[in-house]
């Protein structure tokens, strides 16, 4: 089984799949995260001197699709989370199951905000993000997506229940 988990930076993409790997323990998981697809910075476009890690371009999709494919010959369960976790066919057609994380852009901002992993990013950068999401996640809705709101975390027992359990169960009967 395949789950796709896609959203804007934030919106709690990575610990789902984190949580969602503790919930299906029983299942040999492997969760990929597209974070580590991305093409050196060197080669990843900027915008006003600062890299851009919102477009697409900045993703090396070939090697994700591949290392996909690998994983899901090596393990029972196979979790693909990214920004642009829906921006590949190729990918898309591997998801038995596709989860967009949904944040209102209130929360994505307080959130972005306390995020200083990298250092503080600049306000201009952070709506940047805001719009690259809008122009390449939001306007671009994929078939058979469930849409979950994230505004106040996710339980990933609770979305396994009602939204993983009988995928499970049927690919494996």
């Amino acid at each position: 089984m395949v789950i796709g988990i896609g959203g804007v930076s934030n919106a709690g993409k990575s610990t789902l799949a984190r949580n969602l790997k503790k919930v299906f323990h029983e299942v040999d998981v492997v969760c990929l995260c597209q974070d580590d697809f991305a093409f050196p910075t060197s080669e990843i476009p900027k915008i006003n001197g600062h890299t851009d890690w919102e477009c697409t371009y900045s993703i090396d999709f070939d090697r994700f699709y591949k290392e996909a494919l690998k994983q899901i010959n090596l393990h029972e369960l196979v979790i693909l989370e990214g920004i642009f976790a829906f921006q590949d066919e190729r990918l898309n057609k591997l998801m038995d199951v596709k989860l967009f994380l949904t944040l209102s852009k209130e929360e994505f901002l307080s959130r972005k905000n306390k995020d200083i992993r990298w250092g503080k990013e600049p306000d201009w950068y952070v709506e940047h993000i805001w719009g690259s999401h809008q122009k390449y996640c939001r306007q671009h809705p994929i078939e058979n997506t469930i849409m979950l709101q994230a505004d106040k975390g996710l339980d990933a027992f609770e979305v396994a229940q009602k939204h993983l359990k009988d995928v499970y169960l049927l690919k494996n009967i």
